[in-house]
């Protein structure tokens, strides 16, 4: 028999109750009722997108007389095309966005913002537009988006590079 002010090993939480989440008929998990119906709501609405994808992509192949076996590689291309990107020219060009909503201005105020970094309004241009960015870009770039030459140059080159 336990002394009274020995924790107990065992315990238990009468209040709290786990429900059951389905899916096809099969339990796949036990949530809170406070998150259970968001991830369902989220799950299904995600559901109800990659059908309305799917429907899109078949449509679009009878159009152009595809096969209508294409449909997955042509949702797998869409998809991928929404997938932020973590390397290039690009994922630059959105640091750049977000900073400018940071900042909270317009874009021709950033555009001032970004000339007195020393990046011009067309070096702007060709980031946004996915030119590739050059050496001498990186300092500026650093110094607006608040990050480390080395981090921009990470950012730019990706996995191209081995340091």
């Amino acid at each position: 028999m336990p002394l009274r002010d020995e924790p107990l090993e065992w315990n238990f939480n009468a209040k709290v109750k786990f429900f059951p989440v389905y899916y096809q008929g099969v339990v796949v998990g036990f949530f809170n009722p406070e998150y259970a119906q968001r991830i369902v709501k989220i799950l299904n609405e995600d559901e109800n997108l990659r059908k309305a994808l799917k429907n899109a992509c078949l449509d679009l192949l009878e159009q152009q007389g595809g096969d209508s076996r294409e449909v997955e590689g042509l949702m797998s291309k869409y998809i991928s095309g929404t997938k932020r990107p973590k390397y290039g020219t690009q994922a630059i060009a959105i640091l750049l966005r977000e900073r400018q909503a940071e900042l909270d201005i317009s874009d021709r105020e950033f555009a001032r913002f970004c000339d007195s970094y020393r990046l011009s309004w067309e070096n702007l241009q060709n980031v946004y537009t996915g030119k590739e960015i050059e050496d001498s870009l990186i300092v500026p770039l650093a110094r607006i988006l608040g990050k480390s030459p080395a981090e921009i140059i990470a950012v730019r080159d990706g996995s191209q590079r081995k340091r």
